[in-house]
């Protein structure tokens, strides 16, 4: 099989506070910008990486799901465990320092795991876990 990952889906529960964590501190180009109905989906994604794309979704939008439901989706979000998402960088620490700078959410500084790898986690706007691992092998940009 020929797989790539195209999409995948966050929810979030502030569309400008979501469009300037994911665009402004984590670096992503805005790809999609959608309103309908009063609500706001947005695709973004790395900027080298044109066929991965995050879209950022209103979680009331998602069909067949309850306002029971809807209630204990906004109490995950808000406690950051209803969804997540793995970022991979060759410069972890200069990572969490623009994280740390743009005023992100710390969860944990880098760590280096006892499963074997160095990462960090913060917390987008509307809770999300977001691990940022460091790669292994890969050469760091070099300071000039």
């Amino acid at each position: 099989m020929d797989l790539t990952i195209h999409q995948t889906f966050l929810p979030h529960d502030d569309p400008a506070d979501s469009l300037a964590f994911y665009r402004d501190t984590l670096g992503f180009e805005v790809r999609g910008d959608v309103e309908y109905g009063g609500l706001h989906w947005i695709t973004v994604g790395p900027a080298d990486q044109p066929h991965t794309s995050i879209v950022l979704y209103p979680p009331a939008a998602t069909p067949g799901v309850t306002d029971d439901e809807r209630r204990v989706i906004a109490e995950m979000m808000a406690k950051g465990t209803y969804a997540a998402l793995v970022l991979a960088t060759a410069d972890l620490d200069g990572t969490f320092e623009r994280l740390q700078s743009r005023n992100a959410e710390i969860v944990q500084e880098p760590t280096e795991q006892p499963y074997g790898v160095r990462d960090c986690a913060v917390r987008d706007p509307a809770g999300n876990l977001i691990r940022v691992q460091e790669r292994r092998g890969v050469a760091r940009p070099s300071a000039t």
